[in-house]
């Protein structure tokens, strides 16, 4: 005879699970879609400052495309859930 009073657990939904790891994809390909804008908004800018100002040497396209992939990797921590 079983004595413990707890509920046997139910198994969890297919489509739930599926919900949840499609959740999760997007969540995530966002995330790449918003680095892979941020640093190629960073280069397309730089390249426009060199051809603007002239310059021999790409500087502007290198401090502002190491810039943006900083931003990016920065925003991308952000969005990562917070463990406790």
């Amino acid at each position: 005879m079983n004595t413990d009073n707890s509920q046997p657990e139910e198994p969890e939904n297919p489509l739930r699970k599926a919900s949840r790891r499609t959740s999760s994809f997007v969540q995530y390909s966002a995330i790449g879609f918003q680095m892979l804008g941020t640093i190629g908004l960073g280069v397309w800018g730089g390249i426009k400052l060199d051809e603007w100002q002239e310059n021999e040497k790409p500087i502007w396209t290198l401090v502002l495309s190491l810039f943006s992939i900083g931003a990016s990797l920065y925003l991308f921590i952000r969005s990562l859930p917070k463990q406790s």
